[in-house]
This record gives structure tokens, sequence and C-alpha cells, in this order.
């Protein structure tokens, strides 16, 4: 499967978009829409600048097959159109590696649909940089809401 338009939309919607390199609440030198690497591979770095949001849009697509590609590989059940964009949403978030050994993996490859949604809920936090402490984030419990919910959209 592939990420759908409503899949980019959403994504986006979480990100937002800045044109200059940040930092994320992670302490990730990020840029675009939440872009950490360009399509060729090179990480962000301090002072990178693009040019509007077409280029923005550019790395942001260029850069989403890994995460395309982490949920078709990890993912055993069928899945609708809904559940994929809400599964690479996450991952494009937290990463193949937190896909890979997640409960919610764990439960929709049992066939339980219902309980991985519930598990979207487990990855609200954000380790803090300076003190190295797992922190709730309220950005997060609420994007990880609305995935669960768009996971179990009709």
């Amino acid at each position: 499967m592939k990420l759908s338009d409503r899949g980019y939309a959403i994504i986006k919607n979480f990100e937002g978009l800045r044109l200059s390199a940040y930092r994320d609440v992670a302490g990730v030198w990020t840029i675009g829409y939440g872009s950490t690497r360009y399509h060729d591979g090179k990480p962000v770095k301090p002072g990178d600048q693009l040019s509007g949001e077409m280029q923005a849009d550019a790395i942001f697509r260029n850069t989403m097959s890994p995460y395309e590609d982490a949920v078709n590989e990890a993912v055993k059940v069928p899945l609708t159109q809904n559940q994929f964009d809400a599964l690479v949403s996450f991952t494009y978030n937290e990463g193949t590696g937190a896909l890979q050994e997640s409960t919610l993996l764990v439960k929709l490859n049992e066939k339980n649909y219902v309980e991985a949604a519930t598990h979207f809920m487990a990855w609200d936090k954000i380790t803090d940089p300076q003190t190295g402490k797992k922190i709730i984030c309220d950005t997060l419990v609420q994007r990880r809401k609305e995935e669960s919910q768009l996971f179990m959209a009709a």
C-alpha cells in the first residue's frame, strides 16, 4: 500500500511547516514537515533553509517510502487505507524500530484491531534531553488519539 493524499495531509497537519532547520521536542534537527533527512539521506543540520512549501513537500514525499515499506513489511493482516495511513503517521513520527518492537504491531498481527488501536496511546512520551527522563507530551497525546481514531474509522 501507499500513503493516500489524506494520509499526507494528516501527517503534514501534525508536523506543521517550518522552512528553517530547528530542533524538535526531542532535540533532533528537523525541517519542512518533520523531515530529519533529505531524499539523498543527508541529515538536516543547523542553518539549513528551504525555499518554500513546494520544496518542503518534495522532501517530505521523497522521504516517505521507508515508512510505507516498514508498515507494508511488518503488518501481516489486511488493512484499510485509514489503518495504513494511521500506521505510517505513527511510524514517521516514532521511527521504524518503534513500529517493529511495538505491542501495537503484535496485537494487530494477531488480528486484534481494536486492542491494537488502544496501543497508539502508549507512545505519548518524549525523552527530556536535559534529564533523560520520559515525560508526557501533550502534542503526542493528541496525535496518538487522532491516529487511533483514524485507525478505527470506517
